[in-house]
């Protein structure tokens, strides 16, 4: 599978570890009244959808940017991609 880095082009998926569902990026607030019950969910319901889902990758073997790539579960092809945080396409790490 290729993905196609917005920076690098495309780029094999071996040089990318698989991070999870992007939905992880929408941590809940420690100090709200409903902390437990959100970081329940947060922790454990995870929805395993058949389609286009949005994905965390980080590119281990490359430049180590995070990307959130927009993956049919059924066929595996590429829909989107683009950087986790946009920030950082012309900044140093």
């Amino acid at each position: 599978m290729l993905i196609p880095h917005p920076l690098l082009g495309p780029r094999d998926a071996s040089e990318f570890v698989y991070k999870g569902d992007a939905a992880l990026m929408n941590r809940p607030d420690g100090f709200a009244d409903d902390a437990p019950e959100a970081f329940v969910q947060y922790a454990y319901q995870r929805s395993n959808p058949r389609g286009a889902h949005r994905e965390l990758w980080f590119h281990e073997q490359g430049d180590r940017s995070w990307l959130i790539v927009t993956r049919d579960t059924l066929t595996h092809e590429v829909l989107d991609c683009q950087l986790a945080d946009p920030r950082r396409a012309g900044g140093s790490q």
